[in-house]
């Protein structure tokens, strides 16, 4: 059997060879038959991919559609040749259980499989430059269909084609012989005898036994090779599918798959405006090739009668947003009789040919990726209004997206939003705010919106008053609320039935909310709060269009903690395409992102830099400082450093010293002799984490006990490494807790681990908040974000972490108000010196956001780089990522690279860093072993990373307030003191502060606590510094101490300076008797909030009395300047 159109697979596998010829063979006489071919051709295909990569199963029950998808996810398989394995599959599927098959499907089919062996021989073949030449048309029956013939005509004139250009260009000989070998096959084809082809399908049918057995000598090949052969086919298989050239029939092909997956009629082939297809009542159909004044669009979409959309197709290698000029033009020109067009339509915007239908799309059935999105992704413009942009999708709508679309008046909705007031004391200021600023957003038409809420102060809140308001003047159909743990989902879903929206209804009464449970809303849902893990499963992991969310389920998102898992796609250049794998940058929580077309509001009270540029800058900031100075939150007092002799001093191992070794994922423990010049050393970042000593856990425990006694009010949480850490922590608090107060004090369940390990975590979670016990609660993350348990009063660290994002989350677990039991701070313990280590870092400090590639991988990915630039750009990275594996490599195997190498590691990579990509890629092919020798795991952490055991003694050295590096509390107190005078000229807060306190704003009382927090002088570190270097304990406030500093104000406690205000006010002038209670509740309010201005009257009790506007006519407008005068008295020098 021969086959130029299948002949290069012969060499590399003779099934896919033999099943190619006979889907080829099978297209002149059976189109059904040479369909199923085909099918077969792609389903051996990926079993041998499988096979190759080392994943195959051939006991496992997989279905080819499964196997696909498992590929896919495993990025053994580039999307687009996914999608093509897709098309073969599903026509081949219908031709086997339907008997069906045409000649022009059979032809579709053909070319695909074709493109597949292509991209086949290039990656497995290990024939990157493979050049196949042009498709070569099978001979074709009598009874084959107009159109097809046609194709097959311009098939066999492409053939002699390409072999007079190549002559004509004096090509090699070997690709002049493909040409005309070409050219001979067509003249050959003919004479073939169908009979003959019959016979040999029959008889090699009967061995597939033998081919798995083939299959699994392959797996078992695979399973023994090096992964960087893996690393290899994978880069591979991208850079052979970028170059895979589809025209533009095979582009309608994958075009009909995917419409019909979203819930059109599509057969571009027979559901055409030439053939008759014509709309009709109860069916969404894609009627191809509909007419216009200007040509043909190549779909236009019907909902019933009505034409919604048009869609222009093109050929894979065109840019897709270019198109979408053309789909515009017959979207102005279409043929549309009355019956057919939209009753609201048209569209004229000014122009001589308005818009005759709402929506155009442009695409060229690439799957979409964001880094290369005007050769990807679906375009979308909605054309009703002007200053609409295009916008790319991920896949298509289904028409009922595009009705919902059509049904929601934008307009309307922004004009609600405008006249809807928020109700008088119903938020707090901050959050109208944050709510006014997110509509705005939204009715100027931005779609990634962020904003940043300090932990605490009611971030949940403010996202349901939002949806309330958005969905009451419908702007939005359905919206999703999206966490990343069930936990903050349940805590969401207790949300939404238990806040008061209206009257005394809550929200879930008043809008349909479906749960963590249901998978996919029904059509009266309007919310739907779900994590990405169950919307992973539902849209990346489902097989069944049917049960995935369409991409326009949810036209908002209101996402949670979205600091949390959205690491932003790292920088991916059109000329990366061939040589590295998309999937390695974009995350799974951004590929849901994308898949919806919603706005997307972000919340997060940590925002950085990642964050930042996926959402854009945030359009509100609320932050930890200011919620302080106003009320909402409970500021820390300065952190106490718990210092034992093994911190100060490290943990070291001699050489030749026998050390246990504990395997994190077994909990065996080995024993392990160090080699004699080998020495381990461990400083204190190091502790929990690769060495665990009891003793130095066992006194942190003692300190916890005795400086957090159970008869103190308030709960403790207890950040602890990782969960069998947690476990220590929890025995060894328990065992010190009754050395300290004895047994018969310490009942079971005062002391809990709560992670995610252990069972039913959420109903543990809501025994810490409601109940007197646990009273210690040992976590690892799983309390770091969104659950709310305002009576914590304590932190403990026994766990470094790197993140400012991760430690701002953990501090924000002790800042909630708790008047109940008394609360006005929370205390901090540092075991591992994370406080000073993370302390001076900005919020915005950029996040790493590469993702962790092996050494191997940027090896190929530097040969695979086809540009200097690409080499360059590459062979940087291997040199950092070098560097950073030399610094942990052991002696001896430092010394093998050594010798590998002929020089010192550290003088071969200082000499390599000024060298080109080529001459590194050179080295590197010099001496093979050494990306094996940098890669080899140091015996210093031992085996799988294990945790050494230490079993030196510790003792405890000192607990001390930490106020700074080295810092004594007068130390702090003088430099608190520098700064206030040499600023307070400069300043415009510290000059409002110590020159005119009468006219002081809680804007400028918030940038001077923010100001002085930069430098770590918070009013909490402050008192307590002056407490300790004075002996006395005064709550002066931060103008008072900030007062002191400038101008020697005494310090007196502010609740003081606040009743004699009231006092010296009274006795200012006669009042009545109602000015005098006004006066009176204005001053016990100052005590909470320290600025006497308008707002302070528009919130809380005053709200619900009228506001400023109200009570000023109690003081015949004169309140303002009862305002001010209580600033100017509370501040006024003491009478002498």
């Amino acid at each position: 059997m021969t086959s130029l159109n299948f002949d290069h697979l012969q060499e590399i596998s003779p099934e896919l060879h033999r099943l190619g010829t006979l889907a080829e063979r099978f297209f002149a006489d059976d189109a059904n038959t040479s369909l199923i071919k085909s099918r077969q051709f792609g389903e051996h295909m990926v079993k041998e991919i499988a096979a190759l990569s080392g994943v195959y199963d051939a006991t496992a029950r997989e279905t080819t559609n499964d196997l696909l998808r498992r590929l896919a996810t495993q990025q053994v398989l580039p999307r687009e040749v996914a999608d093509i394995f897709h098309a073969v599959r599903k026509s081949g599927n219908d031709a086997t259980h339907n008997l069906a098959g045409s000649p022009a499907e059979a032809l579709a089919a053909l070319k695909f499989c074709r493109a597949l062996g292509v991209w086949y021989r290039r990656t497995y073949g290990r024939d990157p430059n493979f050049k196949p030449g042009p498709f070569v048309p099978p001979r074709a029956s009598a009874n084959v269909d107009q159109a097809t013939q046609l194709e097959l005509v311009a098939l066999r004139a492409q053939v002699r084609e390409a072999e007079e250009n190549l002559a004509a260009a004096h090509a090699s000989a070997e690709e002049l012989a493909k040409a005309r070998a070409a050219a001979e096959e067509l003249a050959r084809q003919a004479s073939a005898d169908s009979a003959v082809w019959e016979q040999t399908a029959i008889e090699m049918e009967a061995n597939q036994a033998e081919l798995s057995r083939k299959l699994g000598e392959l797996q078992k090949a695979a399973e023994a090779q090096p992964q960087q052969l893996q690393m290899e086919f994978k880069q591979a298989g991208l850079q052979a599918a970028s170059r895979l050239e589809l025209d533009e029939r095979q582009t309608r092909r994958l075009i009909d798959v995917q419409l019909a997956d979203a819930g059109w009629e599509a057969d571009s082939d027979r559901l055409t405006y030439q053939a008759g297809a014509r709309p009709e009542d109860g069916r969404n159909l894609a009627i191809a090739e509909w007419p216009s004044d200007g040509g043909r669009a190549d779909y236009a979409l019907f909902v019933g009668t009505t034409c919604v959309a048009v869609i222009e197709a093109k050929r894979e290698s065109v840019d897709v947003p270019s198109t979408l000029h053309q789909a515009e033009r017959y979207a102005r020109t279409i043929e549309l009789p009355p019956e057919h067009r939209h009753p609201h339509g048209p569209w004229k915007h000014g122009l001589n040919e308005p818009f005759r239908v709402p929506f155009v799309f442009a695409t060229n059935a690439r799957p979409y990726v964001r880094q290369w999105q005007t050769k990807s992704g679906i375009w979308f413009r909605d054309l009703r209004r002007d200053t609409n942009h295009p916008r790319p999708l991920t896949t298509w709508f289904s028409p009922k997206d595009l009705v919902d679309i059509l049904e929601t008046d934008l307009d309307a909705a922004a004009q609600g939003l405008a006249e809807e007031s928020f109700g008088k004391g119903r938020m707090r200021p901050y959050q109208e705010e944050a709510i006014a600023a997110i509509e705005n957003a939204v009715v100027t038409g931005r779609r990634d919106i962020l904003v940043s809420m300090a932990t605490g102060t009611g971030k949940t809140r403010t996202a349901i008053a939002l949806m309330y308001r958005l969905l009451k003047h419908k702007r939005f159909r359905r919206i999703l609320f999206l966490v990343d743990r069930k936990a903050l989902g349940r805590q969401t879903s207790d949300a939404l039935e238990t806040t008061e929206i209206e009257g005394m209804l809550n929200f879930a009464q008043i809008y349909k909310v479906a749960g963590l449970e249901q998978k996919l809303p029904q059509d009266e849902d309007q919310v739907q709060v779900a994590t990405v893990q169950s919307l992973i499963a539902r849209i990346l992991n489902e097989p069944d269009p049917a049960k995935r969310p369409s991409p326009g389920t949810f036209d908002c998102i209101i996402v949670d903690e979205a600091h949390r898992g959205y690491t932003l796609d790292a920088e991916l250049r059109e000329s990366d395409i061939g040589f590295r794998n998309i999937d390695d940058y974009q995350s799974a929580y951004r590929q849901i992102l994308d898949y919806f077309d919603a706005v997307k509001v972000a919340l997060t009270a940590t925002p950085a830099l990642h964050t930042r540029e996926i959402f854009g800058h945030p359009v509100f900031h609320y932050g930890y400082r200011q919620a302080v100075v106003e009320g909402y939150l409970n500021d820390h007092l300065p952190p106490k450093r718990i210092t034992t002799a093994l911190s100060e001093a490290g943990i070291h191992f001699e050489g030749g010293e026998e050390v246990e070794i504990i395997d994190r994922k077994t909990g065996q423990i080995d024993l392990f002799e160090l080699p004699d010049e080998v020495s381990l050393d461990y400083d204190l970042a190091d502790f929990n984490r690769r060495v665990y000593s009891e003793a130095f856990n066992r006194i942190v425990c003692r300190a916890i006990a005795t400086e957090i006694p159970p008869s103190k009010p308030g709960k403790t949480l207890i950040f602890a490494a990782r969960d069998t850490h947690a476990d220590d922590i929890v025995r060894l608090l328990v065992e010190e807790l009754q050395e300290e107060y004895g047994k018969e004090n310490v009942p079971h369940g005062m002391v809990m681990k709560i992670t995610g390990t252990v069972d039913k975590t959420d109903d543990l979670i809501l025994k810490f908040k409601n109940d007197p016990y646990p009273k210690y609660v040992v976590t690892v993350d799983l309390l770091t974000t969104g659950v709310d348990v305002p009576s914590i009063c304590n932190l403990v660290f026994v766990r470094r972490v790197k993140s400012r994002i991760l430690y701002d989350q953990m501090i924000g677990r002790a800042t909630r108000l708790c008047p109940d039991i008394g609360k006005e701070h929370f205390r901090i313990f540092d075991a591992v010196d994370l406080y000073a280590e993370l302390q001076e870092m900005s919020d915005m400090r950029p996040v790493v956001v590469k993702p962790d590639i092996a050494l191997g991988q940027l090896v190929t990915d530097l040969q695979n780089a086809e540009t200097q630039e690409d080499k360059s750009w590459v062979a940087a990275q291997v040199i950092v990522r070098m560097r950073s594996l030399i610094k942990r490599m052991d002696a001896e195997t430092r010394e093998s690279l050594e010798r590998h190498v002929g020089e010192s590691p550290d003088t071969a990579l200082q000499r390599l860093s000024t060298r080109s990509g080529a001459e590194l890629q050179d080295w590197l092919a010099a001496h093979p072993r050494s990306v094996e020798l940098l890669e080899r795991r140091p015996l210093t952490t031992g085996k799988n990373d294990g945790v050494v055991i230490s079993t030196h003694e510790d003792e405890l050295l000192r607990i001390e307030e930490i106020f700074g590096k080295n810092t004594t509390p007068e130390d702090y107190i003088t430099g608190f003191e520098r700064f206030v005078r040499e600023n307070m000229n400069q300043v415009p807060a510290l000059i409002a502060v110590t020159q005119r306190p009468r006219d002081l704003t809680r804007k400028e009382l918030s940038e001077l606590a923010g100001l002085l927090d930069e430098k770590n002088y918070s009013e909490a570190m402050l008192r307590a510094a002056y407490g300790r270097a004075r002996n006395a304990d005064i709550a002066a406030h931060i103008i008072g101490f900030v007062r002191q500093a400038a101008l020697g104000d005494p310090l007196i406690p502010y609740a003081t300076r606040v009743d004699n205000a009231i006092v010296k006010i009274e006795a200012s002038r006669p009042w009545t008797q109602k000015q005098k209670e006004w006066l009176r509740r204005i001053g016990r309010a100052l005590k909470d909030k320290p600025v006497a201005d308008p707002t302070l009257l528009d919130q809380g009790a005053f709200a619900d009395k009228g506001g400023f506007k109200r009570i000023a006519q109690e003081f015949d407008g004169e309140l303002d300047e009862v305002l001010h005068a209580f600033n100017e008295a509370i501040w006024a020098p003491p009478a002498a």
